[in-house]
């Protein structure tokens, strides 16, 4: 399985390229920030039209994650959808496809500030939960730890000895790990945000996703 080991409250994670989080010994993936039917929000708020492929991607990527895992359950940490219109608006054949991915496995939506609250989708629909020593949530909180999050959309941006790369990372330290967006068109933060740099502890690493997942400090 193309990841990194991430020891993380006395559980071994896995942060895997594709930017899913693997508890093997729950069988379980974590997914953070899907934003399904973004293109379908833009076009109704009067932005600029974007190719309207972005959830059946999201979807395909998150198929791929669940047969290279096979788990038992399945978490998705908030703005699981772009907006509660968008959520209702998704194609009927994107929905089947959803309840295909969660047949046969516990599913957990958790709710998040773009999605705020149950929708009319199949899973367990939450605040958040509690699996000890981990609790999952969509916005991490000062004080807390061996917590799973999402929100932020972490990205990198590092200086090659060719060029400048920038790829959504995790970001972790012995509190928190936040999570990369895994929906496609979801831009990213940077590391050295302000906000990310006083969540993170100043020994905090970063995995960048893509290809070849790449463990380094965490850039401020």
């Amino acid at each position: 399985m193309n990841g990194v080991a991430l020891p993380f409250a006395d559980c071994t994670l896995a942060a895997l390229a594709s930017g899913a989080l693997w508890w093997q010994a729950q069988k379980l993936v974590v997914v953070s920030d899907l934003h399904l039917g973004k293109s379908e929000r833009v076009r109704r708020r009067g932005g600029p039209s974007m190719p309207p492929y972005e959830t059946r991607d999201t979807l395909l990527r998150l198929e791929h994650v669940l047969e290279e895992t096979q788990p038992a359950t399945v978490v998705c940490l908030g703005d699981s959808f772009d907006d509660a219109e968008a959520a209702k608006s998704l194609p009927e054949a994107e929905r089947l496809w959803i309840a295909r991915l969660q047949a046969g496995r516990r599913w957990i939506w958790i709710e998040g500030n773009h999605d705020p609250g149950p929708i009319d989708m199949g899973g367990e629909h939450l605040a958040e939960l509690h699996l000890p020593p981990l609790i999952f949530r969509h916005i991490a909180q000062t004080g807390e730890s061996g917590e799973i999050s999402g929100h932020y959309h972490p990205k990198v941006a590092l200086q090659t000895r060719l060029r400048k790369i920038s790829r959504a990372a995790f970001l972790f330290d012995r509190d928190r790990i936040i999570l990369p967006a895994f929906g496609t068109y979801t831009g990213g933060l940077r590391s050295d945000a302000d906000v990310l740099s006083e969540l993170m502890r100043p020994d905090a690493m970063a995995v960048l996703t893509g290809k070849t997942p790449r463990l380094i400090p965490m850039p401020r």
